[in-house]
């Protein structure tokens, strides 16, 4: 014989999570929009993101001198540019330093978060076993 899905546990009083308002539900998804704009601009604002730029110069620029191909130098010139004005635009380049003390750092918030996670989950967890199966609760 199955058990019927309006079985109540013996001892505990089922869970009902609250009812949330739609101000509340606005004030959440606005709140979860600020926290992504401030978490990817945050870097920008700190000057950590983004290391610079380098740019190397041609004196007399020509396409070969450039590092441009035929192939290359048609398609800059269907955009209708000059060996000089690609020229700027060729020789910047992105400074692509590596720091391994944000790594590091960022690695440690990342794992701090899942530890948090999965010990919120598993006491989450346990306590919905328990009281579907009437069990103590854990602390």
């Amino acid at each position: 014989m199955a058990d019927s899905p309006a079985r109540k546990p013996q001892g505990r009083t089922p869970y009902e999570p609250p009812a949330q308002s739609v101000a509340g539900q606005i004030f959440d998804a606005l709140l979860m929009l600020v926290l992504v704009v401030i978490t990817l601009y945050l870097p920008l604002l700190l000057k950590l993101a983004g290391g610079g730029t380098t740019t190397r110069t041609v004196e007399n620029p020509t396409w070969e001198s450039l590092g441009q191909n035929a192939v290359m130098a048609a398609q800059w010139e269907k955009l209708d540019f000059t060996p000089e004005k690609a020229a700027t635009i060729i020789g910047t380049r992105f400074d692509y330093a590596f720091n391994w003390g944000a790594m590091a750092f960022t690695a440690l918030i990342i794992v701090g978060y899942f530890v948090f996670l999965f010990r919120t989950s598993d006491k989450q967890y346990r306590d919905v076993i328990a009281e579907r199966f009437d069990g103590p609760p854990r602390p």
